[in-house]
């Protein structure tokens, strides 16, 4: 099973320089098409405290997040973190408070700009634990068995390979390692016209798969204890990413768990994993 396009590497090219002009011209556009000024608030409308915000450099977040996949991630002191996708690297900054001194966290993130941005922030914070890669998810650099937790924030409804995105995940983590991922998923079947849209993928809402569809993709990566919560009221928020769209009436936001199994060998159990 594959989500790949044929036109996956045009994708690509269309999330890449829409979130280049994010961090080019310091709009916070979210998950809107359009670039536009920061929306007062955003991030505290999606779970973040204001300590949270306070805690991190002037421009770690810029509101692009649907969620927080740290309040479900249970970071402990000393385990190494991956971001998927970490823009400015709001998250990055907040997991590596949680992992502490010993632990470490990895950004990665495909966007020259958004990884010289997080990178100037490391140096503001001074954050000896923070290091940002530039590479894509569905190919990772980053060792295999490497990794704790991976959390994401709205960001791998944009790759155009998601199960690829979901093996190399299974490839980095840990045995007994696990996901905590805020994106977005379909509630209900998107109009033929929305999933089309240029402006609607790079907006998070064309390339949100079914649920049962994101379900299937874990499990077949290799992923236990899946489980998907729908936060229903993202829609709220959703309304305006792209108004008079109604997608509010078929995505919405989800906190996604799941787990590499505990106690493999070296293969794990994921059929097509490339530990070996």
């Amino acid at each position: 099973m594959s989500t790949q396009t044929p036109d996956a590497n045009a994708t690509r090219d269309a999330v890449r320089e829409h979130y280049g002009e994010v961090a080019r011209t310091d709009g916070a556009c979210g998950c809107a098409p359009g670039c536009c000024a920061p929306k007062e608030g955003a991030s505290l409308g999606l779970g973040y405290t204001p300590d949270d915000l306070a805690s991190v450099p002037a421009g770690a977040d810029m509101g692009l997040g649907c969620g927080t996949p740290l309040s479900f991630a249970a970071l402990r002191d000393g385990e190494t973190v991956l971001d998927l996708g970490s823009g400015g690297g709001l998250d990055c900054f907040l997991a590596a408070r949680q992992v502490g001194g010993a632990g470490r966290v990895i950004g990665v993130d495909m966007t020259p700009e958004m990884l010289a941005k997080a990178r100037a922030n490391v140096e503001r914070l001074g954050a000896p634990n923070v290091e940002f890669r530039l590479g894509e998810i569905e190919r990772l650099p980053v060792a295999d068995r490497s990794v704790d937790v991976i959390v994401s924030n709205c960001v791998i409804n944009l790759s155009p390979d998601k199960l690829a995105v979901f093996r190399e995940a299974f490839r980095v983590l840990r045995p007994g390692g696990r996901l905590a991922i805020s994106d977005i998923v379909a509630s209900a079947p998107l109009p033929e016209s929305v999933r089309n849209d240029a402006r609607a993928l790079a907006g998070c809402i064309a390339g949100a798969p079914a649920l049962e569809e994101l379900r299937a993709m874990l499990v077949a990566a290799g992923f236990q204890d899946v489980r998907i919560d729908l936060r229903l009221e993202s829609r709220t928020f959703i309304r305006d990413w792209m108004p008079g769209s109604g997608a509010e009436e078929y995505i919405a936001s989800a906190a996604i768990h799941a787990s590499r199994p505990a106690g493999e060998g070296c293969c794990g159990t994921a059929p097509s994993s490339s530990c070996c």
